[in-house]
Formats: C-alpha cells, structure tokens, sequence
C-alpha cells in the first residue's frame, strides 16, 4: 500500500491568460454596465424592469468575476494554484495574468535569502562544550513541494537548519582531531561542505535549494574557555620549545662539524660535552646568558 504521508508533489508550468487582454474586457464591461445603467435611467432604452435589472447584474457579475481573476507577479516570484483541494500548476512569469477566479493563489518567492542562525551550545565529538553559528544561502526551487509537503517551508528551513547544525558540531572535534582528523576549527571547507550536505539532504523534501553554507561562529562555551585557552597556551609553548631545541642541537652539530673540519681546535669527548652543555644553555635559555672567563684550564 501506498503511504501517503511520504508521498512528493513535483511543480509543473502553468500558462495564465494575459492579464492585460482581460483587463480590457473588463474595461469594456464596465463602459457597458454605465451605458445600460444611464440609457434605462432616461428611458433612453427601454428593456422591461426585470430584464434591465438582469442585464445590469450580469454585466456586474461578470465585471467582478473578470476582476477577481487578475494577479501580478514580479521577476523571481511563483504564483501556486488550487482548485478545490487540486493541484493546477505554478505561474513562473513575471507581469498581469488572468487565471481562474475560484481558484486559491499562494505567492512563494523564489529568490535566494540567507538564514542566519542563533548561537548553539552543543557538544563536540570530545563532549566539549562549543558555541556554534552558521548561515544558510537557500532558494526555492520546487513550489509545490515547498507549499503542499511541509507546513510552513520557511519555519521548516529554520528548524532543519539548526538540527544540520548540532549533527555537524558532534561529529567533529573543535581542535583536537586525531591524525590527520579533519576538526571544526581547521576543518574549512571540508566541515562546510559536509554542513552543505547534511542540510540539502534535510531540506530536498521542501523543495528547497542550499547553495552555500559556512559557519559564522565557533568558540569553547564560557564555562570551559578559560580552561582550554590555557590548554592552547601550553601547547603553544611545548610547540615553540620543540622548535628552539631543535634548532639549537643542529647549531651545535654544525659548530662541531666545523671545528672539526676546519682544525680550530681538538676537543676530547669531556671537552665537547662542556662546550654541547655551554652552548645549549646559552641558546635555549630565556634570559641572556652572562658569559664567565675562565682564567685557568678546563680542567681546574
């Protein structure tokens, strides 16, 4: 059996009557309504009461019906109509048209709008505290799907787009990926693209198009941002300390390699490993190193 409730709409083309010929039948009938009206005032013409009164009516009537039926659309707006519960199309182009009075009319935009989404708190693959924001770039692409799938396609959007958010924000850690782990904050456009994904996969059902998703805003939440912004300090000094020593060893590699190769001077291994001690002090220490003269022999 068919379950309806999972059942899709899919939009098709309708074309209007042009408004502006109707229009002028309209203009038309009105001329005549105030001709009939005037010439039966002045007994002018004469018809019979009820027959005047019956041309009078029909002629309003179908003044009014042609009225009804007239609609404008500007450039990058749908107009969705029904016929007693009936899908009968979606008028696309832009201008006057006439279509049929009786059926109801829902106007769906169709330009591209942004959806800027509140601050989440949420916890990331770590169970670590985040804030998060994205913006949304989204347009309709399917009217009758945006109007007869969902309720409210614009409340849907947002909802969809908060949950995209929260699944995104768990899936990734904040900054401490595991190898070459892709992390909200390094992720880029990698954690964009999956956001992109994860919402057009929840919003195709209301006929709706993402065309760009970014995340707007991203930090611990306060209740740990103290905490790990000292955690990041740490790491940045270990990170810089790595480095200085590093460097440090291959410069005193490289002042005994040239010592050696040049025959400055022959340096006994209790020799080399004072002059290793001396210079690491002195290159990897904080503060300026003191130089001290020693007057006598090493050995003293």
């Amino acid at each position: 059996m068919k379950n309806e409730a999972q059942s899709t709409n899919s939009e098709f083309i309708l074309k209007p009557f042009n408004g502006w010929v109707m229009l002028t039948w309209v203009a038309m009938m009105v001329v005549l309504l105030v001709a009939v009206v005037v010439l039966a005032a002045t007994r002018m013409l004469f018809l019979g009461g009820p027959l005047t009164a019956l041309v009078v009516v029909s002629l309003g009537f179908l003044t009014v019906l042609g009225l009804s039926g007239l609609f404008s659309l500007q450039p990058n707006e749908g107009m969705v109509l029904t016929l007693f519960g009936r899908y009968l199309g979606t008028v696309r182009d832009s201008g006057l048209h006439w279509a049929n009075p009786f059926a109801k009319r829902t106007k769906v935009s169709l330009r591209v709008r942004n959806f800027n989404g509140d601050k989440l708190k949420v916890n990331d693959k770590r169970g670590n505290p985040i804030e998060i924001a994205a913006v949304v770039v989204w347009r309709v692409q399917d009217t009758a799907q945006a109007v007869f799938d969902v309720d409210h396609y614009e409340s849907y959007v947002s909802v969809q787009s908060e949950t995209a958010v929260r699944h995104v924000a768990t899936s990734y850690a904040y900054d401490d990926g595991e190898g070459d782990e892709a992390t909200l904050r390094a992720g880029g456009d990698l954690v964009s693209q999956a956001l992109l994904n994860e919402l057009q996969a929840r919003l195709q059902r209301a006929g709706v198009v993402v065309d760009e998703a970014r995340i707007t805003h991203l930090a611990y939440a306060p209740e740990i941002a103290q905490a790990m912004l000292r955690r990041q300090q740490a790491e940045a000094v270990i990170a810089a300390r790595q480095k200085i020593v590093h460097g440090a060893v291959s410069m005193v590699e490289m002042a005994l390699r040239e010592l050696s190769a040049k025959k400055v001077v022959e340096l006994d291994e209790e020799r080399k490993a004072a002059m290793v001690s001396n210079l690491l002090v002195v290159l990897c220490g904080e503060s300026e190193a003191q130089p001290v003269i020693n007057a006598g022999t090493l050995y003293n």
